[in-house]
This record gives C-alpha cells, structure tokens and sequence, in this order.
C-alpha cells in the first residue's frame, strides 16, 4: 500500500512540477489572448473587411456562396438551411481564409514591431555598457589598469 501512495504523491508532485512551469504559463496565457484577439480579428474581418470587399466588387455577398447538395436553388445559405438541405458553404471558406490571412498579417507586423523594440533597447543597452569605463590611468606610472584596483600591477604602487 505504501508503493501505491508513494507512486500518486511522486505523481501528483510530477504534475505540480510540469503546470508550473514557466512554459506551461506562458502558452495558456497566449492561448486566452489569441482566443481573444481572435474575436477582434473576426470582427475586422466580417464588419470591415468583408463588407469592403463586397462593395469593391459591386455587392458581392460571401457568406451566401454555397451550393446546395439537394439540387435545388435557395436564394439564401439561411433558407437553406432552414429547410434542411445539406450545403457546401464555400463563401464560408473563402472568409475563413481571408480572416486567417489577416490574422497572419497583424500577428507578423507585431511580432516584427515588437523585434524592432526589442534591437533598439538592446543597443541601447549595449551602448551605455560601452560607455562605462573598465579601466583607469595609474597616477604614478601611467599605465591602464582596471578599474577596480587597489594597487599597480606594473609599478605596485597602492592606489585609492
């Protein structure tokens, strides 16, 4: 009995250990953002895009693409749904497609921006670390020696 109890403690603590990693963390919080940003992204998609595209192309309505498996002519994908008919909705797709595609394109230009932030303060950090000194001139021999010495090694003499 105690094999069995120490293999669910070893177990639980096993399981403790994987959830909370940093890892583990990290991609729940992206999968909740993405889940959200997905709704903004749909959005944009079907209130802006969608009805751009439809007025560039002289009304053209996507989400009513569709055939219908039946053989009959419905004048909307709702009617013919709502008599039962199975349909092939490919004005679905095709907005599907779209909202992916754009999708990949503001996840690309923020992944980009945010690379671009990040080079910048990394330079930045770069120079300010090449502008502190990391050594300092012996008053009595004048050779460079570091910084943080207490005596010359050229000339031993005990420094301030």
């Amino acid at each position: 009995m105690d094999k069995k109890l120490e293999k669910s403690k070893k177990f639980v603590d096993e399981f403790k250990e994987f959830i909370t990693k940093g890892n583990v963390m990290d991609m729940a919080v992206g999968v909740i953002i993405g889940g959200a940003f997905q709704n903004i992204i749909n959005s944009l998609v079907n209130d802006v895009i969608m009805p751009l595209i439809s007025a560039i192309t002289g009304g053209i309505d996507f989400s009513n693409w569709f055939v219908a498996l039946d053989g009959k002519e419905y004048a909307t994908l709702a009617a013919a749904q709502e008599s039962g008919a199975a349909t092939l909705n490919y004005g679905t797709f095709i907005t599907v497609v779209i909202n992916f595609l754009l999708m990949a394109l503001v996840i690309f230009c923020l992944v980009k921006t945010l690379e671009k932030v990040r080079t910048s303060v990394k330079k930045t950090e770069e120079v300010e670390e090449a502008q502190d000194p990391t050594e300092k001139e012996c008053p009595y021999c004048k050779s460079m020696i570091a910084i943080d010495a207490t005596r010359c090694p050229h000339c031993t003499s005990q420094l301030d």
